[in-house]
């Protein structure tokens, strides 16, 4: 059993991928790693994160296109300094985008 630890970021924190160029707002997380073996072994292994740690879910977008991400902890830095992202469920998720981050929809059904 994977032992977790507390998560730096929160649900509604807009982040970017340290790697990668995408960036996205988080809306579920994973104390650890919690997709298939499978997944985890598609990632090249001189780019695959640690399963001890937090997971986030994230209403991604990139230049191309929006999609749902799946990401370590260590990928992600902090980008609410870019301003709201432009994914198109987000009105699911969430109500605005005030200060920096994106306010929880209380009803809202992962």
């Amino acid at each position: 059993m994977l032992k977790s630890r507390e998560a730096k970021f929160s649900i509604g924190d807009v982040v970017r991928h340290r790697l990668f160029p995408f960036r996205g707002v988080i809306f579920d997380v994973d104390p650890v790693f919690s997709n298939t073996e499978e997944w985890w072994l598609s990632i090249p292994a001189d780019l695959r994160p640690r399963k001890d740690q937090p997971f986030y879910h994230l209403l991604a977008e990139n230049t191309q296109t929006s999609y749902v991400a799946y990401v370590s902890e260590q990928n992600l830095l902090p980008d609410a300094e870019s301003g709201p992202v432009n994914h198109p469920d987000i009105k699911k998720y969430f109500e605005e985008f005030r200060d920096g981050r994106y306010a929880w929809r209380g009803s809202a059904k992962i």
